[in-house]
């Protein structure tokens, strides 16, 4: 029973205060007066625990995100509860936590004090007793250093109407602090009045030489001493000491009666935002956080400190006006102490809820204001500040029953110290004096002092007051332009200024020209280079830079433009300025008012009679009639150009001068200034609204500004991919954070810097794979860099860093913070709980993790983030990414300002509507994603560990039902099976969710099994021995035709709904759930996803994103590795499988088989290593293969196998599939052996899986890899066997994809062949199959390969009309390597067909443009083919330099070698660019012409001989191959060639080659002459299709403009 009300009790709010408070306070009566004073006895412990300090800095500086604050405060409050406990129990009560220290008192009477110092004693050496056996955690020190003191205490309570404060003050409150100096490691020191009042018989004590206080050894208490007695006996007269029925408890506080009156008497002694927290549950553990603050300790010393009745006043005072001060500018009174014969309070700006903008600058304003108002207090005799900026830890420090809000931190120490070393004046360090943003002049340096306890302070500098003094020629923009640096991304608004001056200089009228943008967006830069560009004869150039002092300097700003104009800012005395100006203003005003001038101009002129009575705003009508007339005088001779930086700080009284003198005289005024946060004045705003004036909005610079910037500021030729994506998205396009970005990796020493290697040089490793530099543009090389050509470097990254796990700099979580704390509570924790979830989410998964939320709630508060550019909302994944492709202009012209919005009527009225849009867009939208990544990051680390992982869980749970394939590509696993073989399923799965996602697979129920072989028996006998090839071609056409007709007609089942959604998932699910799964440090399920995630990148053609992700899985197997408990021989293989993957499609052959190997091992199917095991297997391979292709019947009526078999056998087959492929590629004689072992054993694992989908994809490769070996039996019979097998399957979607698959497929194989007709065929229903099962993955292959089988038999009306599906594919999907494939076919037909579809300059700034793209970059073939068809282009013109750049580019890109007809058909054009050079080499005599020339004929015929060339290419490459022989004088062997290539010609019915072949032939045997610009004529004169469409040119006449190659170069080339 006792228990439960114990428990009723604690979530009681006046027991939650209670516990920040002690006892003193709690069941205190004071007078209501403040200040009040009250008198006692009693016994004083002041405790010091050092190394929490170090701690914090550690944690503080620690690199990645998850460092946690809540580690920190476990390992405090694990100490310091043990103390207070110790206290507790022993009777004390805990007066103030002071940081990492405690003051706790014993009060009793007098006449007890000697009892009660024994106890003291007693509970003293025990603290010390609970450090002697802990071992220390995370490397912390652990010193504990006790003093104590007894005697006359007083307590002074003081504070205003909003919060109350109390002091202990006295000689013991003075000893107690004396006697902890004094103390070492481990001693307990009692101060000279202590020491008189003990009992001295009980104590061991040590003297102390030259003092008065003592250190004690041990009690030595007598033998019959009882201490459990006496200490009963002692607390008797402990007045809140437990007993009774409440002796269980530790504090009697703890059982405290509802008592609202008591309650609200108690509040005023607890901060705020605690007492926000107590009534808030939901942010429960919200404020303990290591957060940059900005730290000011306030030091009062008075004249007499004898008693607190003297002195109170005087606290109470300067209380109440620094509480005043503080209210203002969202600063807090953390704690206030006395010691050291004074009173410090413990100030801090920006607490949990309270970040507000220019912090740093209200921090120092306020000490100067609190150290004005303090000095001038009665009683006060010095009074000293210390202002320090930094992270810090802010948290309750304690225990549950008794503990306080505090900050730790070596910038608290630092403040401390500098407050006690230099008295008398503010000081604050470096961090504060960089950070405030005000002139230098406003502070001094001072000499470097040795403080106590800090190591270093950095310079400390002393604030002279922020009252702004003219200080002439101090305010001028100081312009640090470098003529190696350039303005980055500001070319149109420099270009707009130029446009502007020139209008100025050669109009006369004034021109205003505006410049706005949020901190940081470089303004000061662009007003830098315009102060540059605006130098010239017969105008003067005046800029000056403002601060937020300025504002409130009235006429500050006219009062610098006139010093400058009148010449006295090179003044050295007021005397010589005095004659400056009488010159200056003697015809222009009498002398008797050039008194005016003294204030503005700190001159001393008479003061006549006149001047005297006139009042203020006359004086000010007089001086600006003054200045007007000077300046119309002044424009008369030179031209004014006015350049002003922050004019958001320009005061009300020159904003109506320059108003006016607008009007007046023709001046130019540029300013930059961030957007008003109030309305400004008439004035600005007619300034704004004159029709001469513009009003530019900065944006964001674009990303490849970024890549620049970074490139220049590091000095490097190149920086890894990942760290221009982090820049580029981290930085969201704004330089001052991207430098902050960058400063923060040097500082963790994430950045490495090596010299830059040719790829050539380079030896390939798994490592080294992706060298994916983001390299600066092109007009960038114009600033060279000061780095030698052979000294250049490039910039990666130190191994291990992960860059997406790093936590923000300070600064720039300062700027989050900010903007967090300005919202509500509702929507902070919105953003919290996002944050959660990642950089992007979905409005489902955030609604299912908001704690009480309801719909309604949430779509507003998203919707109000959303205005406020917290988040951007998108209604699909498609949206997005085509949203973070496109970058925002970084340049808006405006005739009226932004900021102009509020002053229109009825704006609230519009604000509401325009809400309400916005909240309808959000509900319409599925997808949110944060605006910056700093704040999805700081908004993270705001959480504790314990509330992380139950949020990630939470999250992970709900994720994990969606964590599959797509609903159109049937909702399976991307890893066939994964979740069969590796069970990490959070949630359970019911029989009916197995059943569907085992159906997914293809893994049929027994029913189907039994239906599908009853249809079986009836078709199988659809192909006769008897029938021709032509029937049997003509039998499967019309399947297909019968199979298009039947999807047209059917239902729901057959057609999906909606196209492939697979990436959408990938991002909004596999990839979140594979990251929390790394936070709640589940490695084996986080491995799992990555590897799904790797496998839907490869799906998706992604390469270098699956590389990325296999590298984290890597990390994982490693972790996994050690756990002797963890054995997933799956995962290693699945893991192996797809770095093969990744392997073959980046043409790295020896690493991929390599990979699989290992990949086999793990799945138990050793791969042969020599030729014996090799000749032995293959005969295993061959009986097994005869049993499953003769005994077919029996082989179905086996049970098939299970689901973990089953996932084991896709990876084989997989494994296969490439392996044959990859010994298909190499020379070596006894390859072909083992590449048909490998395709054999891919059909012998696809018929053991019975699975329809995997036996017909091994047959068509088992046929593909016979046709290539030149085996036309066997391919024939098995390309029979697949349709037989398609012939089989039921009209259901899983049926019609493979049916689809094969039509496809086949056309392929057909094109390869050089089948061009059937390829045709087969590619057009093909075509029809996946537009209707809208599949675009799948669907823009076929389109690239019909493409090619129509250009290469001059189709030209149907090549085009699929170039206009092609096209609008990938427009529709956003589909690069279609749009890629359609520039491709463009450039062939420009460069073979004789007419133009796309211009060349169009294909080649695509190319420009998306060379970058990561998934044609980590391709093999596309971007060969692209750079070598430019490379022809410049080659047929003979514009070399041209030639060699993109022609080095393709080079590159040649070792990745691939067996696909796209790397064949790139490779030949790129062998036909190295033809057309070799030219070249033999008309110049080059002498290594020979040499290139029979190496170029040697890898002709080498391409010719690999087996995985097929046939289709032959014609082009014996083309290539006659015209090297003719160029080196072997007419023999070039006549053959040509007629080999004639004869595949009319084999395969090519008819582009055929054509170009007989020109060739006619013209190389012809004794013409060939000019040098025959082909720039030709292409003047190429029609355009809509010229050949529209029949104004004949198609005769346009196959005939090929382009001719020249052979009579010389008459004898060797």
């Amino acid at each position: 029973m006792n228990t439960r009300r114990e428990l009723e009790s604690q979530d009681r709010a006046i027991v939650k205060i209670a516990a920040h408070l002690p006892d003193l306070i709690v069941y205190g009566d004071f007078s209501p007066e403040r200040p009040s004073v009250d008198n006692f006895d009693g016994v004083l412990m002041f405790v010091d625990i050092s190394g929490f300090t170090a701690m914090t800095e550690k944690f503080s500086t620690a690199m990645y995100m998850d460092r946690g604050a809540e580690q920190l405060v476990e390992i405090l409050n694990h100490y310091i509860s043990a103390i207070v406990e110790k206290v507790l129990i022993f009777g004390g009560d805990i007066l103030k936590f002071a940081g990492d220290a405690l003051l706790a008192l014993w009060k009793v009477e007098r006449k007890q004090l000697k009892n009660i110092i024994t106890v003291v004693i007693k509970c003293s050496l025990e603290i010390h007793g609970l450090f002697e056996t802990q071992e220390s955690e995370e490397g912390l020190d652990i010193r504990v250093k006790i003093g104590l003191a007894a005697g006359h205490i007083s307590m002074l309570v003081f504070g205003d109407e909003t919060r109350n404060y109390f002091l202990v003050i006295g000689q013991a409150v003075d000893d107690v602090r004396l006697a902890q100096n004094m103390a070492q490691v481990n001693d307990v020191i009692l101060s000279p009045n202590c020491w008189q009042l003990c009992d001295r018989s009980m104590i061991e004590i040590e003297r102390i030489p030259d003092q008065r206080a003592v250190k004690v050894n041990f009690l030595k208490p007598p033998p019959s001493f009882n201490f459990d007695e006496f200490f009963t006996k002692c607390m008797a007269f402990m007045d809140y000491y437990p007993s009774g029925d409440h002796k269980n408890l530790l504090r009697l506080a703890c059982m405290l009666e509802s008592d609202p009156e008591l309650e609200l008497s108690l509040q005023k002694y607890v901060m705020e935002s605690i007492l926000k927290q107590i009534d808030d549950k939901q942010l429960r553990g919200y404020l303990s956080e290591l957060r940059p603050v900005t730290v000011m300790f306030v030091n009062l010393m008075f004249k007499d400190q004898d008693k607190a009745e003297v002195i109170g006043s005087a606290i109470q005072d300067a209380c109440v006006h620094i509480n005043s001060v503080l209210r203002v500018f969202q600063g807090q009174i953390n704690k206030v102490f006395m010691f050291d014969k004074g009173c410090s309070f413990l100030c801090v700006f920006g607490f949990p809820g309270e970040k507000a903008p220019d912090e740093i600058t209200h921090a120092l304003e306020s000490a100067v204001d609190i150290f004005d108002f303090c000095s001038q207090v009665h009683k006060i005799r010095t009074v000293s500040i210390g202002v320090t900026s930094g992270i810090v830890f802010c948290g309750i420090v304690g225990h549950s029953v008794r503990h306080e809000y505090t900050v730790i931190g070596q910038k608290v120490n630092i403040a401390a110290r500098m407050m006690m070393y230099y008295p008398g004046i503010v000081t604050c360090d470096s961090v504060t004096y960089n950070g405030s943003n005000l002139p230098a002049y406003f502070f001094k340096e001072l000499p470097k002092k040795v403080m106590k306890g800090v190591a270093d302070s950095g310079p400390v500098y002393q604030c002279l007051g922020l009252n702004e003094k003219v200080m002439f020629g101090m305010a001028y923009l100081i312009c640090n332009r470098n003529e190696r640096y350039p303005l980055l991304g500001r070319e149109e608004e420099i270009k707009y200024f130029m446009c502007t001056m020139k209008k100025f200089l050669m109009s006369n009228c004034s021109q205003v020209l505006m410049y706005e943008g949020i901190s940081g967006y470089g303004k000061s830069q662009i007003l830098v280079e315009i102060e540059y560009l605006a130098h010239g004869e017969n105008h003067r150039t005046i800029a000056i830079v403002l601060t937020k002092i300025s504002f409130n300097q009235n006429f500050y700003t006219i009062q610098i433009l006139m010093a400058n104009v009148l010449g006295l800012d090179t003044c050295k005395h007021y005397k010589e300025r005095q004659t400056n100006l009488q010159n200056k203003v003697k015809s222009l005003l009498d002398e008797k008012f050039h008194c005016l001038l003294n204030d503005i101009f700190h001159v001393q002129f008479p003061i006549s009679r006149e001047v005297s009575k006139m009042s203020t705003m006359r004086k000010q009508k007089q001086l600006e009639a003054l200045f007007m007339k000077i300046l119309e005088q002044t424009v008369k001779e030179e031209r004014i150009i006015f350049i002003i930086d922050e004019g958001q700080f320009i005061d009300s009284a020159s904003w109506t001068f320059m108003e006016k003198l607008i009007r007046s005289v023709p001046i130019f005024i540029i300013m930059s200034l961030s957007p008003f946060v109030n309305t400004p004045c008439a004035a600005a705003s007619a300034i704004m609204k004159n029709r001469n004036t513009t009003y530019v909005t900065l944006g964001p610079v674009q990303p490849k500004d970024i890549l620049n910037k970074v490139c220049l500021d590091l000095s490097v030729k190149g920086i890894p991919k990942e760290l221009d994506t982090y820049l580029a998205e981290g930085s969201c396009g704004i330089p001052f954070y991207c430098e902050e970005l960058l400063k923060n990796l040097d500082h963790h020493r994430v950045l490495v810097f090596q010299a830059m290697e040719s790829e050539e040089k380079t030896n390939v490793t798994w490592n080294n794979l992706f060298k994916n530099f983001a390299k600066p543009t092109e007009d960038l090389k114009t600033f060279t860099f000061s780095l030698e050509e052979e000294n250049e470097e490039v910039c990666n990254l130190a191994s291990g860093v992960r860059l997406k796990n790093l936590s923000p700099p300070a600064s720039l979580k300062e700027i989050s913070l900010v903007q967090l704390d300005s919202m509500s509570l509702s929507h902070q924790m919105l953003v919290r709980c996002a944050a959660i979830i990642g950089l992007t989410f979905t409005t489902e998964l955030l609604f299912e993790i908001l704690p009480c939320w309801d719909m309604k709630m949430m779509i507003n508060a998203l919707a109000t983030l959303v205005e406020s550019n917290i988040f951007d909302c998108f209604q699909n994944g498609k949206e997005l990414r085509m949203a973070l492709e496109k970058n925002a202009a970084s340049f808006e012209v405006n005739y009226r300002s932004l900021s102009l919005k509020p002053l229109i009527e009825g704006m609230d009225h519009g604000e509401e509507e325009q809400l309400r849009e916005l909240e309808s867009e959000v509900i319409q939208c599925h997808i949110i994603r944060f605006c910056s990544p700093v704040m999805q990051k700081t908004a993270y680390e705001l959480w504790l560990k314990d509330q992380k992982k139950a949020m990630h869980l939470k999250c992970a749970r709900f994720l994990e039902e969606n964590a599959h394939r797509c609903e159109p590509c049937r909702s399976g696993d991307f890893v066939p099976f994964h979740h069969f073989a590796v069970d990490i399923r959070l949630n359970t799965l019911d029989l009916d969710t197995i059943r569907k996602m085992a159906k997914s697979h293809g893994f049929r129920t027994e029913e189907e099994i039994t239906f599908s072989r009853i249809e079986t028996s009836k078709k199988s006998e659809i192909f006769s021995e008897n029938l021709s090839s032509e029937e049997i071609r003509e039998k499967i056409l019309s399947f297909f035709d019968n199979i298009i007709t039947k999807m047209k007609m059917s239902e729901d089942n057959v057609i999906p709904l909606e196209s492939c959604q697979c990436e959408e998932i990938l991002e909004i699910v596999i990839m979140p759930l594979a990251h929390h799964f790394l936070a709640l440090e589940e490695n084996n399920k986080a491995l799992y996803y990555f590897l799904e995630l790797v496998s839907a990148y490869l799906v998706l053609g992604d390469n270098y994103m699956a590389y990325l992700y296999l590298n984290e899985g890597e990390r994982l197997l490693k972790i996994l590795k050690k756990d002797k408990s963890w054995s997933k021989t799956f995962e290693w293989a699945t893991f192996f499988t797809l770095k093969g993957q990744v392997c073959f499609n980046m043409g790295q052959m020896v690493l991929a088989k390599k990979m699989l190997r290992k990949a086999l091992k793990f799945l138990n199917r050793i791969f042969p290593y020599n030729l014996i095991s090799l000749f032995l297997q293959t005969r295993v391979e061959k009986n097994r293969h005869f049993h499953y292709v003769n005994q077919n019947q029996q082989a179905q009526e086996s049970s098939p196998p299970g689901k973990k078999r089953l996932a084991q056998l896709y990876q084989q087959t997989t494994c296969f599939s490439l392996l044959w492929q990859i010994y298909s590629l190499n020379f070596f004689f006894h390859y072909k052996y083992y590449c048909h072992l490998a395709a054999l054993m891919q059909v012998n694992t696809a018929l053991e899986t019975q699975d329809d989908f995997q036996i017909i994809k091994a047959y068509l490769d088992y046929s593909l890899y016979q046709h290539l070996a030149g085996y036309q039996d066997v391919w024939f019979k098995y390309e029979v066997m697949a349709m037989k097998q398609i012939f089989n399957l039921p009209l259901k979607r899983e049926g019609v994809e493979i049916m689809t698959y094969v039509a496809d497929r086949l056309g392929y194989i057909k094109l390869l062949m050089g089948q061009l007709d059937l390829a045709i065929d087969l590619g057009s229903r093909a075509h029809k199959m996946w537009s209707l099962l809208r599949n675009p993955n799948k669907h823009y292959l076929v389109l690239c390969w019909l493409c090619k089988s129509l250009f290469l038999k001059n189709r030209y009306k149907q090549l085009i009309q699929v170039l206009g599906w092609l096209w609008d594919l990938s427009v529709a999907e956003d589909h690069i390597f279609s749009r890629a494939f359609f520039y491709f076919i463009c450039l062939d037909i420009m460069l073979y067909s004789g007419f133009v579809y796309r211009p060349f300059e169009e294909c080649l700034q695509f190319i420009h443009q998306n060379e970058d793209n990561r998934l044609l970059k980590f391709q093999s073939g596309m971007l060969l083919g692209l750079y070598s068809c430019i490379a022809i282009w410049y080659a047929r013109l003979q514009e070399w330099n041209s030639f060699h750049v993109f022609s080095n580019r393709a080079k590159n890109l040649v070792s990745r070698r691939t067996p696909t007809a796209l790397y064949c058909i790139s490779i030949s054009r790129y062998m036909e660019g190295q033809v057309l050079y070799l030219q070249k080499q033999i008309e110049e005599q080059s002498e290594n012409a020979q040499d290139a020339g029979v190496d170029l004929l040697k890898n002709l015929e080498n391409l010719v001989a690999q087996n995985t060339t097929g046939p289709v290419f032959y014609p082009r490459l014996y083309h290539l191959m006659a015209y090297v022989c003719i160029l080196m004088g072997e007419g023999q062997n070039c006549d053959l060639f040509l007629n080999t290539a004639l004869q595949f010609c009319e084999t395969q019915g090519n008819v582009l080659e055929k054509c170009w072949l007989n020109m060739s032939k006619e013209w190389w045997y012809s004794n013409s002459e060939l000019t040098g610009d025959q082909w720039l004529q030709t292409l003047l004169n190429l029609p355009s299709w809509e010229k050949v469409v529209s029949g104004k040119v004949n198609i005769q006449d346009i196959q005939k403009n090929k382009f001719l190659m020249r052979v009579n170069i010389l008459d004898n080339p060797f």
